[in-house]
C-alpha cells in the first residue's frame, strides 16, 4: 500500500489535485489519476498536476484531465499551480515556469488573485458553430443568448463528438455578451461535462469579444465566479501580452491511499 501527500486547489471552481513531483518518485498510471480524480471513488477534481523540477525555470507544470489523461494547459490550474508553488516555496512575487504550450509567468496580488500570463494568439478561424482559437488549449466559442439556460453538458458533448473536432476533441465555450461583462460557459474535453470555469476558454473568449467591442480588461462570469483577462492588440486578431487574473485558493490537504494500477 502506497500513501501519498496531496493538497487540494480551486480558481474559480475549476478544482485540482495538486502533487508534488519534485524528486520524481511518482509515476502515476492513467488509471490511478482517473481514480484519484473521480468525485465518488477518489479525492474528487476536474484534473490533476504535478509540479516538478524544470532547468529553465522555477518549476514545470504537468496537467492531466480527469480521464487520466495528460493534457494541452490549463489556465486556471495554471494559476492554481503557481499558487501551489509559492507555498512551497518555489515563488516570491512572481514564478516562472514551463508547461506544454511552452513558458508562463505568474504574479502575486492581495487576497489570493493570481495573474497568469497566457500565449500570445494570432489565429482565430471560423467554422460553421463558432470561432476556434488556441489560448493553451483548443477551443470553440459559440455565441449566444441562451446561454444562462442551455444544457451545456448535451449540447457541448454534441459538438465535441461532432466533426470536424471527433478525433481531438475540442473545448466548447457558451458566451453570452452583457453590457458591463460577458457570461462565459464552458464544456471541457477530458472532463466530458461542464466545469465551473475554464481558463483557457475565458481567455477564448474574452480575446473574441474584443471583436465585438469590449475593451481590455474583459469581466467574465462564470458560474465559480469572476475572471478578467487583459490584453493588447496591436494589429486586428493579434493579441499579446495576455494575462488571466483572478483568485487561486488552496481548500484542503490530506493523505490518498493510492491505488495499485490494474494488472
Amino acid at each position: 500500500m502506497s500513501v501519498i501527500r496531496f493538497w487540494k486547489y480551486e480558481g474559480t471552481g475549476n478544482d485540482f489535485i495538486m502533487l508534488d513531483n519534485r524528486q520524481q518518485t511518482l509515476h502515476l498510471s492513467r488509471e490511478q489519476i482517473e481514480k484519484m480524480c473521480h468525485r465518488r471513488f477518489g479525492i474528487g477534481a476536474d484534473g490533476l498536476i504535478l509540479i516538478e523540477n524544470d532547468s529553465q525555470s522555477d518549476f514545470r507544470m504537468v496537467y492531466f484531465n480527469s480521464d487520466g489523461r495528460e493534457s494541452t494547459f490549463c489556465g486556471n490550474g495554471g494559476r492554481c499551480a503557481a499558487a501551489f508553488a509559492r507555498f512551497l516555496g518555489l515563488a516570491g512575487e512572481e514564478v516562472r515556469f514551463s508547461a506544454r504550450d511552452g513558458m508562463h509567468t505568474a504574479r502575486f496580488q492581495a487576497s489570493g488573485v493570481v495573474r497568469l500570463q497566457m500565449r500570445d494568439v494570432s489565429d482565430i478561424q471560423q467554422h460553421p458553430a463558432g470561432w476556434v482559437l488556441f489560448t493553451g488549449s483548443p477551443h470553440l466559442v459559440v455565441e449566444t443568448d441562451a446561454a444562462e439556460a442551455l444544457d451545456v453538458k448535451q449540447e457541448g458533448s454534441r459538438i465535441r463528438y461532432s466533426e470536424p473536432y471527433k478525433a481531438e476533441g475540442i473545448n466548447v465555450n457558451f458566451v453570452k455578451k452583457g453590457a458591463e461583462e460577458i457570461l462565459v460557459r464552458t464544456y471541457e474535453r477530458g472532463v466530458e461535462d461542464e466545469t465551473l470555469s475554464c481558463g483557457t476558454g475565458v481567455t477564448a473568449a474574452a480575446l473574441l469579444a474584443s471583436r465585438r467591442g469590449y475593451a481590455s480588461p474583459v469581466s467574465v462570469r462564470t458560474p465559480g465566479g469572476r475572471l478578467s483577462v487583459e490584453f493588447s492588440e496591436k494589429t486586428p486578431g493579434n493579441f499579446s501580452d495576455v494575462w488571466l487574473i483572478g483568485p487561486a485558493v488552496q481548500v484542503f490537504a490530506g493523505e490518498y491511499v493510492l491505488p495499485q494500477p490494474q494488472a
